[in-house]
Formats: C-alpha cells, sequence, structure tokens
C-alpha cells in the first residue's frame, strides 16, 4: 500500500511507496553500530544491492513495512556483531530508522520489530581453509 498526503495548502497530493520507506529505514538501519548484516540468507545478497536502489521492492526484501495514511510499521532481520549488547542495539536500531523514516516521509512510525537471526563472530570471516568448512560455525540462535 502507498502513502497519500494532502499536501499543505491542497495543491495536491505526496504518494510514498511502501518501498521507499523500507529502503530509507534498510539504509538507517545497516548504518547502526552493531549491526553486522540486514536480511538472511539470498534477502541479504539481495538486500545488500536492493537495499541501496530507490524503488526496488520484492518477496526477498529483508526489511518489510505496513504504510498507512499517517503510520508505517517496519519488520527486520539483522545478524549483529559479537560482544554487542543486543537489547541496546535493538533500541539504537529502532532510534535511527524511527528518526530517518519520520524525516523524510512525515509518517508516524509506530512499531519496529527486529529478529535477531545470528551473532557474527570476526574469526569466521578469516576462515579460508578448505579443512574449517567442515567445523560447524559458532552461532547464537
Amino acid at each position: 500500500m502507498a502513502e497519500e498526503n494532502q499536501g499543505k495548502g491542497g495543491r495536491g497530493t505526496t504518494t510514498i511507496a511502501d518501498g521507499v520507506v523500507a529502503t530509507i529505514a534498510g539504509i538507517a538501519i545497516r548504518e547502526t553500530e552493531g549491526v553486522h548484516s540486514v536480511g538472511r540468507g539470498a534477502s541479504k545478497a539481495m538486500g545488500a544491492v536492493s537495499g541501496l536502489r530507490s524503488g526496488s521492492s520484492g518477496a526477498g526484501r529483508a526489511v518489510k513495512v505496513e504504510v498507512g495514511e499517517k503510520q508505517a510499521a517496519i519488520d527486520v532481520d539483522v545478524e549483529v556483531e559479537y560482544g554487542v549488547a543486543i537489547h541496546e542495539l535493538a533500541e539504537r536500531i529502532r532510534t535511527q530508522a524511527k528518526g530517518a523514516v519520520e524525516s523524510m516521509t512525515g509518517l508516524h512510525v509506530v512499531e519496529i520489530n527486529i529478529y535477531v537471526f545470528d551473532v557474527h563472530v570476526p574469526d569466521d570471516d578469516d576462515d579460508d581453509d578448505e579443512g574449517d568448512r567442515d567445523r560447524a560455525p559458532a552461532r547464537v540462535r
């Protein structure tokens, strides 16, 4: 659903597509310190590309939004950096995303649901050895 606002002075309407709101929120969330990545699997890979393009959308989107006439709700899947206090990070994510969406669109963000699906352990990136592939990566689920 798209958002329509009556412009001040009654000179027309402004329509903001859901994908625009998702892109704004996604960029703000990715820029939050402590977030390693947004989205899982294919949506994570696509989110890295499509989340930076305006007008992008799709079922694999890492950030999902519901937009009403004056309000928006946001759902996001994130992978966090190891050692970060997740409850504090969640509040930073909400503050960043809410601020960006509200200032850029004029919509009131009523909720941001965050699903932390993984913890990124820096040593996992350094394992280029083929023998290490049999070892299960450190995960917090």
